[in-house]
């Protein structure tokens, strides 16, 4: 096998969710906010930002290397320094927002973010990109959770906070899809730095409308940090996600050959070990502490601790389809990688149209059926994908299990949503928006790792299959073919996740229609 590119920000805060909740400070019953559309606008137009942010760099990482002379194995730091940094932060970061107030929290994010893409779209070197990346990511990990939390104060009416939820299951779900068609199109026509300073308009002029309609809410009652549990989870969570992300690195041998770092690696173990030792520690102390970073009870109830395994089991399982689709687009079909990026436009398009129509349909039949039905699609479209051959039409395998997959994600990432923050209240509303993305980073960075190492092995063996009845290794039809059967291998073990999410819909999630909050449902402490 060659070695590929992996697009490891694909779902990168693709999180969605919006905590439900009253007024800012609790008080049921208020009037709705006439300016809540325009909030709305606001918040999507941040939510994009980020998600755009997590897959268009993918695309212009080779005119970046080449320009600033990235060797190969370092490359892979443009995108895991974001990574690292989002994924640790993310409960640091909606703690803050809670208690320093989510309309600040969000505008400080949006400057900072913007000043980041500044820095790493003017880099002069490898240092300076990846500094720049990690920046990124820690004021995204601040922006998420306080745009999330923002919606929970502006939405009270349940249809109205269907369609918000609609709106950042369109926004989520498709957004990974358009940051490649924008990565694609920025850096043949432009420059791959545009894939950065495009940000800067964006957050500043979002920032500037965000001042004069959002409106400040923040957590009231005992607000004091939770020091060391800010400690423990945010270097658990960053050891964590580093783990994964080393395993998954991809290495290529003097003969060719390309395999992952592997999950017996010295490095790999350690990180893993202490991710274990460091979460561990923080979940005892926050059975102790007075105010804690996570209270326990958001995720022990078992609505809400269901939603979160399914998120993580659908970042997990979401990146057999971004990672794989994209390497074979481009490496097998021979696409340009702008055409790559279009080549997943029906995904986002038809998950934008058909988010609305699960938006209305949440409040007439509640989430699990929604969830349930949706998951069964997403499976049923991940074995559609292992009808691929190195020969396919796209328009008679590829287009309709994209579709289908689309019609799945709309069914779950919105209902999933809603029932992982039902009934958390005001005081909590950041750190708990913010468990939602911190369970699909890790989902994602977990399945970029499983998925990697089991594509490449069953490529090799398939590889091995090949040249021993006699096919030339090095011919580009022996290549093709067996990096296929190693998609298929990861396609599969999408499928596999999405079952298994589906069992935890059946089983777990109690939440019915009746139960979806209502105006005024929940109450700040």
């Amino acid at each position: 096998m060659t070695d590929h590119p992996t697009p490891a920000g694909a779902a990168t805060g693709a999180a969605t969710g919006v905590v439900t909740g009253a007024d800012p400070t609790g008080a049921p019953g208020l009037e709705p906010d006439p300016r809540r559309w325009r909030i709305l606008g606001v918040i999507a137009i941040t939510q994009l930002m980020l998600v755009l942010d997590g897959s268009i760099m993918n695309i212009a990482l080779p005119s970046a290397a080449e320009e600033l002379r990235i060797a190969d194995n370092d490359l892979q730091w443009a995108i895991t320094a974001y990574t690292l940094a989002f994924g640790g932060l993310l409960l640091l970061g909606g703690r803050v927002a809670d208690y320093l107030g989510r309309k600040r929290a969000m505008l400080i994010g949006l400057v900072g973010f913007a000043v980041a893409s500044a820095i790493g779209g003017a880099a002069t070197n490898a240092g300076m990109l990846f500094g720049a990346r990690a920046l990124q990511g820690v004021f995204g990990a601040l922006l998420a959770p306080a745009a999330l939390a923002l919606v929970t104060v502006t939405f009270t009416e349940p249809r109205e906070r269907a369609k918000a939820f609609g709106v950042f299951g369109a926004i989520s779900g498709g957004g990974a899809a358009i940051g490649l068609i924008a990565g694609g199109a920025l850096t043949e026509f432009l420059d791959w730095r545009w894939c950065l300073f495009v940000n800067l308009p964006i957050a500043l002029v979002t920032a500037f409308v965000g001042a004069r309609v959002l409106r400040e809410s923040k957590a009231h009652g005992d607000t004091r940090f939770d020091i060391p549990g800010a400690l423990l989870s945010t270097f658990g969570l960053l050891a964590l996600v580093y783990g994964f992300t080393e395993a998954a690195r991809r290495v290529t041998a003097p003969d060719g050959t390309v395999t992952t770092v592997g999950w017996t690696d010295p490095l790999v173990v350690g990180l893993l070990v202490a991710a274990v030792v460091l979460l561990t520690a923080f979940v005892l102390l926050e059975r102790k502490v007075r105010n804690p970073l996570l209270p326990l009870r958001i995720v022990l109830d078992r609505n809400r601790g269901g939603s979160y395994a399914i998120f993580l089991l659908i970042g997990a399982g979401l990146m057999s389809m971004f990672l794989f689709m994209t390497l074979y687009f481009q490496y097998v079909m021979g696409y340009e990688p702008l055409r790559a990026g279009f080549a997943f436009l029906p995904f986002s398009l038809v998950l934008i149209v058909f988010a609305g129509v699960v938006a209305r349909l949440l409040p007439q039949v509640g989430p699990k059926p929604l969830m349930v039905t949706g998951l069964v699609l997403a499976t049923v479209a991940m074995l559609l994908l292992t009808r691929t051959q190195p020969d396919s039409d796209y328009w008679t395998t590829v287009f309709p299990a994209l579709v289908v997959l689309s019609l799945g994600m709309a069914m779950v990432f919105i209902p999933v949503s809603s029932t992982a923050l039902v009934g958390v209240g005001g005081h909590d509303a950041g750190v708990a928006s913010a468990m939602l993305n911190t369970s699909q980073q890790v989902g994602a960075s977990l399945g970029i790792a499983l998925l990697n190492t089991l594509a490449l092995a069953a490529a090799s063996d398939k590889l091995t299959s090949l040249v021993a009845g006699g096919a030339d290794p090095a011919a580009p039809a022996t290549q093709a073919t067996a990096s296929v059967a190693g998609y298929h291998v990861a396609f599969l073990a999408g499928a596999v996740m999405f079952v298994i999410a589906l069992l935890i819909a059946a089983t777990v999630i109690a939440a019915r229609r009746d139960d979806l909050p209502t105006e005024g449902a929940a109450v700040a402490a």
